[in-house]
């Protein structure tokens, strides 16, 4: 399964056999609102904390995606889960509602790819039938702990990014009509010695092409192999660094590499270099970049998600911070 240095091929071919993606009111306004399950119309969800809310979107994105498969919750025998809130409760929370084995993963806004890299190993090594890989992240939520409590309008720079509200999950078996998990590549973290909590996107951007090259490298692929390349949630600022940096490694990148952080929302919605959140890479690509599989548009995309490795004590320690990448390669069915 190990091909090159640090990426997986996985030749059992995990199969997506089912998908969810719930939103908020914010992204209920945005460019990819069709591609969503379940848009709500506040950002409370009839909860009474954000935090509350937060893991209610994840429940009901594993729901959905528990009942696309065609399964019921018993069914499911790993969840494989992260978010961004101290000590990942809000998947914690979602794994005691729903009951099975449960691994808590923490990759920031890399999350997402991490989960789907890892449930896919194990069902590719006959490890399960059935694994469940989530990721959530709520705008409120991530504010509080990260930067200012949205409460008190606090004022940002033009590199800051939006937290979206927002929770995906997938289904993995060894058989059915979805889309297949085919390799992953592992990033490692790297840090470049920014501080600034309001520019993670430039943070960002070297992880994420740091492990595109390795993917490259190691799969001896190009990004001419693959009908979409999306990083996770550099926004405009990162990406315009990630494909100078690509471009330094002579990887010339054109039209079919995006940035989910720049497609969930629209040019009218404030939210200055684009969007972030673990939920982000997760609802684009479990919504949106899957409906377009499913419609024949795309037929093989690189997912790359990016993570800021920070927390709130890290930045009151003054310290740089860390990033990572991981990457996860997706393809229809083969007839």
């Amino acid at each position: 399964m190990l091909q090159g240095h640090q990426s997986w091929v996985f030749v059992n071919r995990p199969v997506i056999q089912g998908a969810g993606a719930v939103g908020g009111p914010f992204e209920a306004e945005g460019a990819l609102a069709l591609d969503f399950d379940i848009l709500h119309g506040d950002t409370w969800l009839g909860q009474d904390s954000f935090e509350k809310a937060e893991k209610k979107m994840l429940e009901e994105a594993c729901e959905i995606a528990i009942g696309k498969a065609g399964l019921k919750k018993a069914d499911i025998q790993f969840f494989l889960s992260g978010d961004l809130m101290n000590q990942i409760i809000t998947s914690s929370f979602a794994a005691r509602t729903l009951g099975c084995p449960y691994l808590g993963l923490f990759s920031a806004c890399s999350t997402s790819m991490e989960g789907l890299a890892l449930g896919a190993s194990i069902i590719n090594n006959n490890g399960g039938n059935y694994v469940l890989c989530g990721a959530a992240s709520h705008n409120s939520t991530a504010e509080k702990q990260y930067r200012y409590p949205t409460e008190y309008g606090a004022q940002k720079p033009p590199t800051a990014q939006w937290t979206v509200t927002g929770a995906g999950a997938v289904v993995l078996s060894k058989e059915g009509d979805g889309p297949h998990v085919i390799s992953a590549t592992l990033g490692r973290v790297v840090d470049m010695g920014l501080s600034d909590p309001f520019n993670m996107g430039a943070a960002m951007a070297p992880a994420a092409a740091d492990t595109l090259v390795a993917h490259f490298r190691d799969l001896q692929c190009s990004p001419n192999d693959y009908d979409l390349i999306a990083t996770g949630d550099l926004g405009g600022v990162g990406y315009e660094i990630a494909k100078d940096l690509l471009s330094k490694h002579g990887f010339e990148m054109d039209e079919r590499f995006v940035d989910c952080g720049m497609m969930i929302y629209t040019e009218k919605q404030p939210v200055f270099a684009g969007a972030s959140g673990a939920g982000c890479s997760a609802v684009v690509t479990y919504g949106h970049i899957l409906n377009r599989m499913k419609r024949g548009e795309l037929n093989k995309v690189l997912i790359v998600a990016t993570g800021a490795l920070l927390s709130p004590i890290s930045f009151q320690q003054n310290e740089s911070i860390p990033c990572i990448a991981h990457a996860v390669a997706i393809e229809n069915m083969l007839h």
